[in-house]
């Protein structure tokens, strides 16, 4: 079964995300803030890592450089808010493989997991 950690410090985008990912055969697991996904990436070992660029304590980018330190071959879609493109673009340079915009929509969700999961 395919494994998502999903990072986010909104429980309801944590919930909604994790609610659609398990009802499409998803192992979830979720972190609340870029720390705590650190401490659980070696731990779950994800297949994809759902990301939140914008967070209290450690930011997405910082995450997902810490990430990228832990496994080079992780593979990490940002989700991001609307007009939050530079960010975006810094995420991709730093090693993200994608993005969803938030409010996200399902498909688009689903087609991301399915794209980097491979």
């Amino acid at each position: 079964m395919t494994k998502i950690l999903v990072v986010d410090d909104a429980a309801f985008m944590r919930m909604r995300c994790s609610k659609l990912l398990t009802e499409n055969g998803y192992e979830v697991c979720e972190a609340t803030n870029g720390a705590e996904a650190l401490d659980k990436y070696p731990v779950y070992k994800p297949d994809v890592v759902l990301l939140d660029i914008t967070m209290p304590k450690m930011d997405g980018i910082v995450t997902l450089q810490e990430l990228i330190k832990i496994d080079p071959a992780a593979k990490v879609a940002m989700v991001t808010a609307m007009g939050q493109r530079a960010m975006v673009m810094s995420a991709l340079k730093a090693g993200a493989r994608d993005f969803v915009v938030k409010p996200f929509d399902s498909v688009r969700v689903l087609e991301t997991v399915k794209k980097l999961a491979g």
